[in-house]
């Protein structure tokens, strides 16, 4: 296959080739629902699928599982704050996240497990590193289970870093280690913490640590060697560290490839709670529309930083509407049947799409490239256009619209429908204005009085408008 991907363990591009033929297994690590959505949960999941969309359009049968960790120590502690139970905040957040990904049309998972419903096979998978000898029962006699970490000699691979240089790999209080390095498997059960946040063990009461959810989960549903694991790069290190290490010591082959997204900055600063500049995924939707969201978290490449200003989302929408402009005009002057793309076989959509999208996206998903490539095509086809060329420009639409399809944001696609109609609705008094304008200069014309109708013209070109005349009609839209 031609396609290439950045491997985070081994630092460089590889060749991607599925371990079963035809089929692709990803685990994506999804999110702690501790709290609502912020622009760097969407702009993960936008990846990945984005990424899936990818593999699906080059015929490979993809398997996507995204769990939910709805049992953490984050959880406990805002359902406190909130005076909620933990459960009925993680379902409350849970829903939020999913309305989130629904909103920009990110397609639900193969799977979507919660950490909860996963408990037997963490606490097999403890079992299997304790006979290993790479787990051990803490020596304070509570029911916490630490890995240890000096034992693993590769500990430290994914993230290229020597155990020896590190002060503290845990997340977890030094009570009971062997070494500070060593992280929780099994997390003992506090006094004042809900007996609903505890299992049964043979170790004693408790609940997993956050490493060993993704270990079993991703198993679980993928088998001990899958292709792809994903996440966000801020969980490089600890927690896909310790997943890796926790996996190869019990026997698991596990992930062929890590990849991992870039995080966000706003206005150029790094996005934390600790400096107050979240933006939450509520924000982002009401800054403008949907495709316009979509279209924004996917414009760089997926490893780079995403910046976030007031203005990403209005620019986002003139892009969008500069592939609306030249469609409507494509519309306009061709017949429809020869245009239309089938959305939802993206499959059979690679025979329509230009040579540069597809190396672009074979190259480690190099969106950014890829636009490039769909506002080529926009050019071309415009110029087709205006050269009567109907063949070539029905050539160009289509090629358009398949490559906007498997990015997900063609704007003609029926899932995007409502956002159109907002927008719309939001133009219903600037086409008031502009047609009356319209109207006085078709007045101006039929009296011959060129010099007020190209005065018109010239007033609405200034304004940023562009005026197609048809033989018994005239269409504005805005500049792009």
């Amino acid at each position: 296959m031609s396609l290439s991907l950045y491997d985070s363990r081994t630092q460089s591009a590889r060749e991607f080739s599925p371990l079963v033929p035809g089929k692709v297994g990803i685990y994506l690590c999804g999110p702690t629902v501790q709290s609502e959505p912020h622009v760097g949960h969407l702009r993960s999941a936008l990846v990945y699928d984005q990424l899936r969309r990818w593999l699906t359009t080059k015929g490979l049968e993809v398997t996507l599982v995204r769990n939910v960790t709805d049992i953490d120590d984050k959880v406990l502690a805002n359902a406190i704050e909130r005076k909620q139970e933990w459960w009925a905040l993680a379902y409350e957040m849970e829903r939020e996240f999913n309305n989130a990904y629904r909103a920009l049309h990110i397609a639900a998972p193969t799977y979507e497990p919660r950490a909860t419903a996963s408990i037997p096979e963490m606490l097999a998978l403890i079992e299997r590193l304790i006979e290993a000898g790479y787990a051990y029962q803490a020596t304070d006699g509570t029911a916490d289970v630490y890995f240890a970490s000096t034992k693993w000699a590769a500990y430290g691979e994914l993230t290229n870093q020597k155990i020896d240089d590190m002060v503290d790999a845990g997340d977890a209080p030094e009570r009971g280690k062997l070494d500070p390095r060593d992280f929780a498997l099994w997390k003992a059960s506090k006094p004042g913490e809900p007996e609903t946040a505890a299992w049964d063990s043979r170790f004693g009461r408790g609940r997993p640590g956050w490493h060993i959810e993704c270990s079993a989960m991703s198993t679980k549903y993928l088998g001990s060697q899958f292709d792809i694991h994903g996440g966000g790069l801020d969980l490089r290190f600890p927690h896909h560290e310790n997943e890796l290490a926790q996996s190869r010591a019990a026997g698991d082959a596990f992930a062929n490839f890590w990849l991992h997204n870039g995080l966000v900055a706003i206005a150029g600063q790094k996005m934390s709670k600790s400096l107050g500049n979240s933006v939450y995924a509520a924000h982002l939707l009401a800054a403008g529309s949907p495709l316009a969201v979509r279209y924004w978290l996917g414009s760089v490449h997926y490893r780079s930083i995403l910046d976030y200003s007031e203005n990403s989302i209005s620019e986002a929408q003139v892009a969008i509407d500069r592939i609306e402009t030249f469609l409507g005009r494509a519309y306009r002057v061709l017949p429809a049947e020869t245009l239309e793309v089938d959305g939802k076989n993206l499959a059979g959509l690679a025979k329509n799409l230009t040579s540069e999208f597809v190396a672009a996206m074979d190259d480690d998903l190099n969106i950014a490239m890829a636009l490039a490539a769909v506002f080529e095509s926009v050019r071309a086809g415009n110029t087709a256009i205006d050269a009567g060329d109907n063949q070539t420009a029905a050539s160009h639409t289509v090629a358009v619209r398949s490559m906007l399809a498997v990015l997900g944001i063609d704007p003609m696609a029926a899932e995007w429908a409502t956002a159109s109609a907002g927008s719309n609705q939001e133009h219903k008094a600037l086409d008031s204005l502009i047609q009356s304008l319209l109207e006085e200069r078709r007045l101006a014309r039929a009296n011959k009085d060129f010099a007020r109708a190209d005065t018109i013209r010239n007033q609405l070109s200034d304004a940023g408008i562009t005026l197609s005349d048809g033989a018994d009609s005239t269409h504005w839209s805005v500049n792009g």
